[in-house]
């Protein structure tokens, strides 16, 4: 496999000639949080106390949305993050929205997504999933996936930054360090090894 460059150090490295496009590839890690809180909680208050949804079918379709949320981080970390064009600008483009992690794993301003690209993002998704689903469902589960995201978005950080004593988090960290360290072609989940075992894309740990 081939071997690139990574840098032991915090620092950012800078990606774009213009001031304000580098400002908008940076984010502390709080920002997600301040963003997406809000909308969660409205959500589940609408389909809670405004259109009045059972406790039942709250239920399910908050599980349906975690656990929908996992299987897209896995599915867009492996075959969008990963996917490395042969041309030079889809080579550039991998690198600003990836391959800059890789090489630069401790910078602290690019391990959550920018709110430039998260928005569009779960704006994007919400229009999709409202083919789909309506009404009281559609909000429980959108807050379960924004749920998911943020928990993955913030496990992230805590990863890279964060020692552990608690055994789910030292493996969790363990799985996602061999991603970043040993092969870069397995250990795709990040808040979750479950996706890993199913595609066959998991460590082989001791």
């Amino acid at each position: 496999m081939k071997k690139h460059y990574v840098s032991t150090s915090q620092a950012s490295v800078r990606m774009f000639r213009s001031s304000w496009m580098e400002a908008l590839s940076k984010v502390h890690f709080t920002v997600p949080l301040i963003l997406y809180v809000p909308v969660v909680l409205f959500l589940l208050w609408n389909a809670l106390f405004i259109v009045g949804i059972s406790i039942g079918a709250c239920l399910a379709f908050f599980g349906l949305g975690l656990f929908l949320w996992t299987l897209v981080e896995y599915v867009m970390h492996r075959w969008v993050f990963h996917y490395e064009p042969s041309s030079g600008w889809g080579r550039r483009l991998h690198y600003i929205f990836h391959g800059v992690h890789h090489a630069y794993p401790n910078d602290e301003k690019r391990l959550v997504l920018p709110p430039s690209t998260s928005i569009p993002l779960a704006a994007l998704l919400y229009c999709f999933f409202s083919v789909l689903l309506s009404g009281a469902g559609l909000y429980v589960f959108f807050a379960a996936f924004l749920l998911g995201y943020l928990f993955y978005d913030i496990s992230h950080y805590a990863l890279h930054h964060f020692s552990f004593k608690n055994p789910f988090w030292r493996k969790l960290k363990h799985h996602h360090m061999l991603h970043h360290y040993s092969d870069a072609t397995k250990g795709y989940g990040v808040s979750s090894a479950f996706w890993d075992k199913v595609f066959g894309s998991d460590f082989h740990k001791e």
